[in-house]
């Protein structure tokens, strides 16, 4: 899904509008795949589970692990999903929960 098919699916949510590609680490040239700005909240897009993709695959995932444990120290909460979850209600709910909650 591209970054405006998941934009127009949160609006069609009742979610805000949100980031994409945001360098959030003042260091690292880290990004997230979506990011809520107000909330601190990320949205990171897990593609290739099935087919051993980089975010499966050892060195994928230690660097995947350093990312997210770095976000999590500045205080970011991160909501991961597979390609295929950014097509479901389910997920946009779990958005939606976690920014206003």
């Amino acid at each position: 899904m591209n970054h405006k098919a998941f934009i127009s699916f949160c609006a069609t949510f009742g979610i805000e509008p949100c980031e994409a590609e945001f360098k959030f680490h003042p260091e690292r040239k880290w990004r997230f795949d979506f990011c809520f700005l107000r909330h601190k909240v990320a949205v990171e897009v897990e593609g290739g589970v099935w087919s051993n993709g980089r975010h499966t695959r050892g060195s994928g995932f230690i660097k995947d692990m350093e990312k997210y444990n770095a976000a999590t120290e500045l205080g970011w909460r991160i909501l991961r999903f597979t390609p295929s979850q950014l097509g479901q209600s389910k997920t946009y709910e779990t958005i939606k929960q976690t920014l206003y909650s």
